[in-house]
């Protein structure tokens, strides 16, 4: 695989600046190692995931990189903020990672995210180990840029746009106004930039490289790879799916009682039955009760499928390494092209 060189990948050692996201869910160990192990960097979705849990998707993804337990290991770990302020043993959903020499840790959503990266850093500096844990955190706004910037120094900053699957932030602007902004004020020693957001293609990826960043998130994508623990009625959703059948909404928090996301934050996934019937002011008891049921036999019009949207343009299931090889070669071809619109 031939290198793109770019502040992201010299920072990860990389050849592609392509990452598969933590999705809570959907991304565990074998997702986050074939990735990585691909050329590109995977996480893992911690989510709603105890210690042990983390603990058992860590020890596949170094089984399947074939490390043993004292390497470093290059994958990383995203946490839900809040569900880390909310949870008295928050402490150790981190330490496990830490424990584990993840090379990353990815934070979002939350009201007091710096707590968490003082967390880290302090971890690494008395662990007497060498070794300092990248963090990344994601942003949607200019405002939070900064802050993550001056105040928390971070590694790596990500930005996600409104076009993202999964949960986000409802009043983001879309990717191609929010990366400019961003941008903007970056410095030039800042950390990496890194764009999030309906992205499903290597030229969706090239065209925002040549646009600044230096790399991509890539959700949906890697929803629909062998690999990601959604089942099959959900892949074959996904694999149907348009490009209008994705809505940004609360309904499915409801459905699942999981509404304690900071405020503005909503998600975006497949329009179905159960939206409809929030949205038509159903009594909510019902619309949990057929959510749970439908949940349970897997019933395509009202279960959960985040997708953000570009998820027509991916009509297949592949692997996770397949999906990297294909992304990197795409983003080549792009990448060239583009060179040849300069005359000399």
């Amino acid at each position: 695989m031939s290198r793109i060189r770019t502040a992201f990948t010299v920072l990860m050692d990389i050849p592609t600046p392509i990452v598969a996201a933590p999705m809570a869910g959907a991304s565990g160990g074998a997702l986050a190692a074939q990735a990585s192990g691909a050329g590109a960097f995977g996480f893992i979705g911690a989510g709603y995931l105890t210690s042990s849990q983390i603990q058992e998707e860590l020890s596949l993804a170094r089984a399947q990189l074939l490390l043993s337990d004292a390497d470093p290991l290059p994958i990383g770990v995203g946490y839900l903020a809040w569900q880390l302020d909310k949870d008295p043993a928050a402490v150790g959903l981190l330490d496990i990672s830490l424990l584990n020499r993840v090379q990353a840790i990815w934070l979002a959503f939350g009201n007091n995210i710096g707590r968490w990266v003082d967390y880290i850093r302090s971890y690494d500096a008395s662990s007497g180990r060498g070794q300092k844990t990248l963090i990344f955190v994601q942003v949607s706004s200019v405002k939070e840029a900064l802050i993550a910037i001056q105040d928390w120094k971070v590694d790596v900053l990500v930005a996600q746009g409104s076009e993202s699957g999964g949960h986000g932030y409802s009043a983001a602007p879309p990717l191609l106004t929010l990366v400019p902004s961003i941008l903007a004020v970056l410095p030039k020693e800042g950390p990496p930039l890194l764009a999030a957001g309906g992205l499903s293609t290597g030229g969706h990826v090239a065209s925002l490289l040549t646009l600044g960043v230096s790399g991509a998130v890539l959700g949906t994508r890697f929803l629909m790879t062998e690999e990601s623990f959604y089942n099959e009625v959900q892949k074959n959703i996904l694999v149907k799916a348009s490009a209008n059948d994705t809505v940004r909404t609360t309904a499915f928090d409801n459905a699942r009682g999981t509404l304690e996301w900071p405020e503005g934050v909503d998600g975006r996934a497949i329009y179905n039955k159960t939206v409809k019937d929030v949205d038509a002011g159903v009594d909510i008891e019902i619309v949990r009760d057929n959510f749970k049921r439908a949940t349970q036999e897997g019933d395509p019009d009202r279960i959960l499928v985040w997708a953000g949207t570009g998820v027509d343009l991916v009509t297949e299931i592949q692997t996770a390494q397949d999906v990297v090889r294909e992304l990197h070669a795409d983003m080549m071809k792009h990448l060239s092209f583009a060179s040849t619109l300069i005359a000399t």
